[in-house]
């Protein structure tokens, strides 16, 4: 079946065309590089797997409730329009959102890949092209896990939202080599991490517990990658250069904050896209979410040099100012952790099953009786 055919609204044409600009850079120098980003270069080698191979897609996923999260974490929850639903309409109801998050996640992880394919293009230090190059193939294996997971387990999509569509458009514009950084590593990244692991410590379903896992313990290096390029390169720029890469920011953690909500998703339940507005905003899981979601910008924002007064004064406002202190390090080391956990208990109940197996047969063998 098209992925087309699984809409719940046509996305505006088959293809976005986002017009190229900037100079792609060459570098001749082939032997020198920064030890750390060479080092996480490395580590981007080592770290690729096969999506078929390491996700367990045998796995079942009841389309009515695919994740498993309270009832409490959806916006219409102890509203009068949850009363009025019956049984099956709260399963699509969940269908729907899982579809519409997932899917925001699968067009944001395209947008990763050709960010990172612009990043190798761009940037003028070879260590940042070879880590880039690692980085777009981690993408690429993302959107194809999230594609797979909505096509077989969901049977669903939703277009790419608009505001999200506009940041990606905004960060894909710019002709200066380092905004696909910020706009992707740092702000659009940073949301979806956020977004990856309230699902996944939210979530009572094995598999897209494991898809979070192990797409938060690749991104993990992407948002390390981000912060020692652009550390680097903000300590050389000016006052002004450097206030306007602060406005980029405030002008995206607004537009993230104010307008991905899922308003789509009630939308196609009827309710007018105003009153799909208001209930959002009163929705204490969004509330949360929202919280959570500048855990990962924050403190990255403030670690690569743009911490200006305005800047500063944005984040007081947003009720998130004191997240410049979290530790952001602790944080992608837990994401990592969580993931080599998740395969160590893989591994340990696959071997389980192998010795019982053998157990089994041994014990066949010397039950049956002797020949002659």
């Amino acid at each position: 079946m098209s992925t087309h055919d699984l809409y719940t609204t046509p996305p505006d044409g088959s293809t976005w065309q986002v017009p190229a600009t900037g100079a792609a850079r060459f570098s001749w120098d082939y032997d020198d590089g920064r030890e750390r980003l060479l080092a996480l270069y490395q580590k981007g080698k080592d770290k690729q797997w096969d999506g078929n191979k390491r996700i367990d897609w045998s796995l079942e996923v009841d389309p009515d409730d695919p994740l498993g999260t309270p009832d409490e974490a959806l916006t219409l929850h102890g509203t009068p329009h949850w009363a009025k639903m019956t049984a099956r309409d709260r399963g699509e109801l969940r269908r729907h959102y899982t579809s519409w998050q997932f899917s925001q996640f699968l067009h944001g992880e395209q947008g990763a890949m050709v960010c990172a394919a612009r990043i190798v293009e761009a940037v003028p230090d070879l260590d940042a092209k070879f880590y880039s190059a690692t980085q777009a193939m981690d993408e690429a294996r993302h959107a194809e896990i999230y594609g797979r997971f909505l096509h077989e387990k969901v049977g669903m999509l939703y277009p790419i939202n608009d505001n999200l569509q506009g940041l990606l458009g905004d960060t894909l514009r710019d002709s200066r080599w380092d905004m696909p950084y910020l706009g992707m590593q740092v702000l659009i990244e940073g949301l979806a991490l956020a977004a990856f692991g309230m699902i996944r410590d939210t979530t009572t379903r094995p598999l897209p517990k494991q898809i979070l896992a192990y797409v938060m313990q690749d991104e993990a290096r992407h948002v390390a990658f981000g912060r020692m390029a652009l550390r680097d390169y903000y300590k050389q720029l000016g006052e002004a250069e450097l206030r306007e890469r602060e406005e980029f920011v405030i002008e995206g953690c607004h537009l993230m904050r104010d307008r991905l909500s899922g308003v789509e998703v009630l939308e196609n339940f009827g309710i007018g896209k105003q009153e799909a507005k208001d209930l959002s905003e009163h929705s204490a899981y969004l509330q949360l979410f929202r919280k959570l979601l500048f855990s990962r910008i924050v403190p990255c924002v403030k670690d690569i040099g743009l911490w200006g007064e305005r800047l500063q004064r944005a984040y007081v406002d947003m009720g998130v100012f004191d997240l410049g202190d979290s530790n952001l390090d602790l944080l992608m080391a837990q994401d990592e952790e969580i993931a080599e956990q998740l395969d160590r208990d893989r591994f340990a109940a696959e071997e389980r099953e192998r010795v019982a197996e053998v157990t089994e047969a041994i014990g066949q063998g010397l039950a049956a009786p002797a020949d002659g």
